[in-house]
């Protein structure tokens, strides 16, 4: 389970550091290979231990090709989908054009999200942070079922 916000900086060549207590889990689960997609609702990636991302690619086998809204989600999630594998070191490339995606310059946060990780630019993570407590503080939504339950 992957949890916490980690500020990171990407090198010249695009690769994000893995912090080192998530390190371990990942070569334990999936010999390092993780998969980076977009969020289609959020300007950030997405990045999945590989089973987990299986898991992922099942559920989008299920659409319809046929519905143009179902063909939409698999042409935006695995048409950005890329795999690549943790070196030694245990560094992992972004491409360019999922960084382009996300805004990221060197800044970035590695949000563990439970099964996956966000990765967001530093910048617009805090502009994001900032509107959700706004939100949260104003109570300015309607609260599903599972929220009202929700406590903490």
């Amino acid at each position: 389970m992957f949890r916490s916000a980690n500020a990171i900086n990407l090198d010249v060549k695009g690769r994000l550091t893995i912090p080192t207590r998530y390190r371990q889990t990942l070569l334990d689960d999936c010999q390092g290979q993780l998969v980076c997609t977009i969020d289609v609702k959020q300007p950030c990636l997405l990045l999945y231990p590989l089973p987990e991302w299986e898991d992922v690619e099942f559920k989008l086998s299920q659409l319809s090709s046929m519905n143009e809204h179902e063909r939409r989600m698999q042409r935006l999630l695995l048409g950005h989908a890329t795999e690549g594998e943790m070196d030694k070191n245990g560094r992992f490339l972004l491409p360019a054009t999922l960084r382009q995606h996300a805004h990221m310059e060197k800044s970035i946060m590695l949000v563990g999200q439970m099964n996956k990780f966000e990765l967001w630019d530093a910048e617009l993570w805090q502009q994001q942070i900032s509107a959700d407590m706004e939100i949260e503080q104003t109570a300015d939504f309607e609260q599903s079922d599972r929220l009202k339950e929700f406590s903490y």
